[in-house]
């Protein structure tokens, strides 16, 4: 295997220790960095509103004598497969179009794309491989929920240009990487909810404030190249934009979760993940590039705290 110490085959913003590079042939790094998968960050923000939906949908149908534990099991195992899957795909699809762009950026210029490591036709190429990932998963639902899922195709293909016609791209992505908590639902229940439709636009406002963390880091390229993001429009006022934005997040969870009839534990678990959100808040220094990274990734313990308290929330409610 290839000294894992050269780092000429590396992405200037990734973990040089991640398994991709103890596992994996070198000749399958660079698709393997198209991939993200030495960044898993990105499918487990994915993930989460889906595994949320799905979780608060079960709890929702106790109440309606639908629940069906195996069901819930196998649904939260398809979209784990399906986020790393889909994540993949649409990275590689935003590297496509963004290839110029990452060539101008500091963070991103070592990707494969940029570098010449992996060529555009390879590239593609490996977009439809992992988008039959997708597909095979995505068929395994009922059919509202493929619907849900096709639909949901115009907004990803919509927002790698969404940074050169407006300020806030961080919306668009928002749209896109939420679209979980309407299909976990209807996963599960077969239609949607104004549950869920609560729950997707909690999970719209979260996305905006944790990606606007995670734009501070490229602000000066950005602004350099004519890249908008919501990073350039907050600057100095972002605290505040987070305390809206996180509490917002939080106003609307708590609506989804009362109608869904889920139990105080889901509620205990969002205080859990307000003290989070303020820990970001208060630690934020959006000139402090390293510390935005690790506060933009803390927001996976977010997931997993809310996910914790509708899971055994559902635990308790199981007759």
């Amino acid at each position: 295997m290839q000294d894992t110490g050269d780092f000429n085959d590396r992405v200037s913003d990734a973990p040089s220790d991640n398994w991709v590079y103890r596992i994996l042939p070198p000749w399958l790094w660079p698709y393997a960095q198209l991939a993200r998968w030495d960044r898993p960050i990105g499918w487990q923000l994915l993930m989460w509103p889906c595994f949320w939906s799905a979780t608060l949908a079960a709890n929702a149908a106790i109440g309606e004598g639908l629940y069906s534990g195996s069901l819930l099991v196998s649904h939260l195992l398809l979209y784990f497969i399906g986020a790393v899957a889909m994540r993949g795909a649409g990275c590689t699809y935003n590297d496509l179009v963004d290839h110029e762009i990452d060539m101008e950026v500091a963070r991103t210029r070592s990707r494969p794309l940029p570098s010449g490591r992996v060529t555009r036709a390879h590239a593609k190429i490996f977009i439809g491989l992992q988008a039959l990932v997708g597909l095979f998963v995505l068929l395994q639902f009922n059919w509202f929920t493929v619907f849900l899922g096709v639909l949901s195709l115009g907004i990803v293909a919509l927002y790698p240009y969404a940074k050169r016609f407006t300020d806030w791209p961080q919306f668009y992505l928002g749209l896109a990487f939420s679209w979980g908590a309407l299909m976990g639902w209807a996963g599960i229940l077969g239609g949607l909810s104004f549950a869920a439709v609560l729950l997707y636009a909690a999970s719209v406002a979260w996305t905006i404030g944790y990606d606007t963390i995670y734009a501070h880091q490229d602000k000066e390229d950005d602004e350099l190249i004519g890249v908008r993001s919501t990073a350039r429009l907050f600057g100095d006022r972002t605290r505040v934009w987070l305390i809206g934005l996180y509490g917002l997040t939080l106003v609307l969870m708590f609506a989804a979760f009362a109608l869904a009839g889920a139990n105080l534990i889901a509620f205990l678990a969002l205080f859990g993940a307000a003290g989070m959100f303020a820990w970001q808040i208060v630690r934020l220094d959006i000139n402090d590039a390293a510390q935005c990274l690790a506060l933009f990734k803390s927001n996976n313990r977010v997931g997993l705290i809310i996910f914790f308290g509708l899971f055994v929330s559902l635990l308790f409610a199981i007759p």
